[in-house]
């Protein structure tokens, strides 16, 4: 998976509100939902039950002197390493973490580690931290990416994970205590989680993607049915098409890269083959090659025919739908209009127009192996 920086998101936000203490047990982490988050699976009450299995609610703290600034600034140096051989800081744990997802559970630190190095050489994961923030008294909440391959089938299939932790925080022995996992992409986060294991089973199947440079991008969040992702700039050579699915148009442009040009000059292959309708009634619609990164507009030569056009795209944040078969303009119309509803539905601002994003030779793929997508940048997206 092609990942890019995410400096704009990855911020350090003020900590300086007023905490309010509850009671809770001195040797027990108090826990409370992280708040102002747009995200279902946090707003579920069944994750209360989970909230509820780790804490006991008795006398409260007196004088605590957990630094929660400190914890936070600890997690930002500290989460990077999760999956890299200097891994994570065992002495910031206690000895009996409770560490929960949808899928796993252990007690202890030495369960927690054997879960990571479990993961570690199964999947090989990547995983980024968004943001970590104070969300309780002795609470803390990050959000993070962790991308997946299972190297153990054949076709090393993808996953990808979106969601938050809260981590809870003995004030006796200023160490974490507690690790819960949320992910995006389901409604019931309890341990077990049969929807959870599913998630994971469905990810399993084949998608075939070419071995050729990709568009730089990001995935934010992984939700049932879609990925919200952030895009770098990326430069395509274009010109009219006819409708999303039709093919008018790329034999040109596909000529251009293999040489038709003012220099000819032969400029490696990339995937996908987009075409982009501008408008929602597809009045207008575009067929792309993506050119490679490492090109920028003035180091490449002039197309040699008339209605074939350089132009950058400034990327920035879109949703994508995937899905196999041979993408014909009625199943590209249909999942266009599935994805704009769930975008909707989950409170997102889809702009008009879509992209159908071509993977594969259909002449050389299976279609049920091909690897389809349809795009909608969004409007005003915020990684809560």
């Amino acid at each position: 998976m092609c990942t890019s920086q995410l400096s704009d998101l990855n911020y350090r936000p003020a900590l300086h509100r007023r905490p309010i203490f509850r009671q809770c047990h001195p040797t027990s982490v108090f826990l409370t939902p992280p708040k102002n988050t747009k995200t279902k699976t946090l707003k579920s009450p069944k994750k209360f039950k989970i909230y509820q299995s780790l804490v006991d609610k008795q006398s409260p703290v007196k004088n605590p002197t957990v630094d929660m600034n400190k914890l936070v600034e600890f997690l930002y140096e500290d989460l990077p390493h999760l999956f890299d051989d200097q891994g994570i800081n065992r002495t910031a744990y206690d000895d009996y973490v409770k560490f929960r997802d949808p899928i796993t559970k252990h007690d202890s630190i030495d369960g927690y580690l054997f879960n990571i190095a479990m993961l570690k050489q199964l999947f090989r994961p990547n995983f980024q931290l968004h943001w970590a923030k104070q969300t309780g008294p002795y609470e803390i909440t990050t959000r993070w990416t962790m991308v997946m391959k299972f190297i153990l089938l054949p076709w090393k299939p993808e996953l990808v994970f979106t969601g938050t932790s809260v981590m809870g925080v003995n004030p006796k022995t200023n160490k974490f205590n507690s690790h819960v996992d949320y992910w995006d992409s389901i409604q019931n986060n309890d341990y077990f989680s049969l929807e959870g294991l599913f998630e994971i089973i469905k990810q399993l199947r084949i998608y075939k993607t070419p071995d050729l440079e990709t568009p730089s991008y990001q995935i934010l969040r992984r939700a049932a049915a879609y990925e919200v992702r952030k895009y770098d700039p990326f430069i395509v050579v274009e010109t009219e098409g006819d409708n999303l699915a039709g093919n008018r148009g790329f034999n040109d442009v596909a000529g251009y890269i293999f040489g038709k040009n003012a220099t000819t000059e032969k400029i490696p292959m990339t995937t996908p083959v987009f075409t982009q309708a501008f408008d929602a009634e597809n009045s207008k619609v575009s067929i792309q090659i993506v050119l490679p990164s490492d090109k920028s507009l003035s180091s490449l030569p002039a197309p040699s025919k008339e209605g074939i056009s350089l132009r950058k795209t400034e990327g920035g944040i879109a949703a994508a739908i995937k899905f196999s078969g041979k993408p014909t303009d009625d199943v590209v119309r249909e999942k266009e209009k599935q994805l704009r509803s769930s975008l909707i539905r989950d409170g997102l601002k889809p702009r008009s127009g879509c992209m159908l994003a071509r993977y594969n030779d259909p002449g050389r793929t299976w279609k049920f192996i091909m690897r389809n997508e349809v795009l909608i940048w969004l409007e005003d997206f915020k990684l809560d």
